[in-house]
């Protein structure tokens, strides 16, 4: 557990004096109202209700302001980076990062280079994921998610309910207010508008986070459209709406990845995308929330190069550390990883939601060296981090206070500024011992209270 602060000793002499009937009365609401996170498992759809913790997450003003800091400082120098990559070069000219390892990046799409998007925006809604190391108490960034990063809405969902439930909290305790991160979205959205409306472009229902695609729609004042809703004409994007009328579309905010975008340039098979949508991009006749391509710094094997794209775009020492990383694609980092994989967590580069990660400390002998033979024979796919021992959380699991292990998602907003959600998503492992917290992989989450 983190140092307990005055804050977290407050927390916990309220908490001992609430009836603990309250709990079940979360869940009944989340039930209620269906916030939930679809799985696919096994090949199988299933709906279910997104695992809530009642015990917060506390982050002292302290913290929060270095996190701050650092992340505002990260995103503007991925964001100089995508646009740099798609046109000038230059930090590929001067040698920063190997020109071949960034073409061999999944997310990396050609024919886009040349382009710039409204404003040079590219990273408009950015999801970072940190981690507290219970070694060095201080926060460490895992991942970068630039292309859908979701969640956000669950904590602005419950927030409501928790003051309503608990409002002791609330009057004793002086916590950040979370209501402007929809305010940050739609700002971002009219800075790069093109002209027209604004919406919100979903796959629908049985998509796993369709509850937040619906949510954050109505707090942003944004149409939630589908791909039969939307039409292109003269390469311009419309809504068609509810008589039949075209509404010129100015701004998408997408939750759907880039290769069903659009059937005509990408997947042709895709039944969720807008026939014409790239080309009205392309056309710089509407704005797309977050802007096509950004999965190349998504790439985990280019998360190595961003505190390096902070010094060389920015001339200033990165404020947050990656975790550890070696990169099996240089000849040295290959035989550190090799000598060392039964204490490293190896993760190939373009799988997310916790997918594609191997810990070497469960890992058999004859396990390794198998995984040895496929990183030889493609070292480009996969990357290898040391273990960083994250604290755990306090949870409430079958009606006792357990230890999980958590972490945090932060949100970045870009727009005509940089702005970071004084809240977050904080997940956490519903079995203890696991390092795997994503709400993919089934984890829970609980709210984050950031401290005045």
């Amino acid at each position: 557990m983190e140092k307990s602060t005055e804050s977290h000793e407050k927390f916990w002499e309220i908490f001992s004096k609430q009836d603990r009937k309250k709990i079940d009365e979360f869940q009944r609401y989340m039930d209620k109202f269906a916030i939930n996170f679809n799985l696919y498992k096994d090949g199988n759809f299933i709906e279910r209700s997104l695992p809530f913790d009642v015990i917060p997450r506390i982050i002292s003003k302290e913290d929060f302001s270095k996190i701050e800091k650092g992340l505002i400082q990260r995103v503007t120098a991925l964001n100089m980076f995508l646009e740099d990559l798609y046109t000038d070069e230059k930090i590929i000219n001067d040698g920063i990062i190997p020109r071949e390892f960034v073409l061999q990046a999944k997310g990396y799409l050609e024919k886009f280079k040349g382009f710039s998007p409204s404003k040079k925006i590219r990273t408009h809604i950015n999801g970072i994921d940190l981690v507290k190391d219970s070694v060095n108490d201080e926060w460490v960034i895992l991942e970068d998610n630039l292309r859908v990063p979701s969640g956000s809405s669950y904590p602005l969902s419950i927030r409501d309910t928790y003051r309503k439930i608990y409002p002791d909290f609330f009057e004793t305790m002086k916590i950040k207010p979370i209501k402007q991160y929809p305010k940050y979205i739609a700002d971002a959205m009219n800075y790069v508008n093109c002209g027209g409306i604004n919406i919100v472009l979903s796959p629908g229902r049985f998509n796993a986070a369709y509850y937040e695609h619906s949510y954050l729609a109505d707090k942003i004042g944004a149409e939630l459209v589908r791909a039969h809703e939307l039409k292109v004409v003269d390469k311009k994007l419309y809504f068609k709406n509810y008589n039949g009328k075209l509404v010129r579309v100015g701004a998408v905010y997408r939750r759907l990845d880039d290769d069903f975008l659009d059937p005509t340039f990408f997947n042709p098979e895709s039944l969720i995308g807008v026939p014409g949508l790239v080309e009205a991009y392309l056309s710089k006749n509407v704005a797309i929330m977050n802007g096509i391509g950004n999965g190349v710094a998504d790439d985990k094997g280019i998360y190595y190069f961003v505190p390096k794209m902070i010094k060389y775009y920015l001339g200033e020492e990165p404020i947050l550390q990656n975790a550890p990383t070696y990169l099996p694609y240089f000849k040295e980092d290959m035989e550190y990883v090799f000598n060392n994989m039964e204490k490293l967590v190896i993760k190939d580069v373009a799988e997310a939601g916790g997918y594609g990660v191997l810990f070497g400390h469960t890992m058999t002998a004859t396990q390794i060296a198998d995984l040895k033979l496929i990183i030889k024979a493609d070292p480009r796919r996969f990357i290898a981090q040391e273990l960083i021992e994250f604290y755990d959380e306090k949870c409430y699991i079958d009606g006792k206070l357990q230890d999980r292990k958590a972490d945090f998602r932060a949100y970045v907003v870009m727009g005509e500024d940089v702005k970071v959600w004084e809240c977050g998503l904080t997940r956490y492992a519903l079995e203890a011992g696991n390092y795997l917290v994503n709400s993919s992989q089934g984890g829970g989450f609980k709210d984050t209270w950031i401290m005045e």
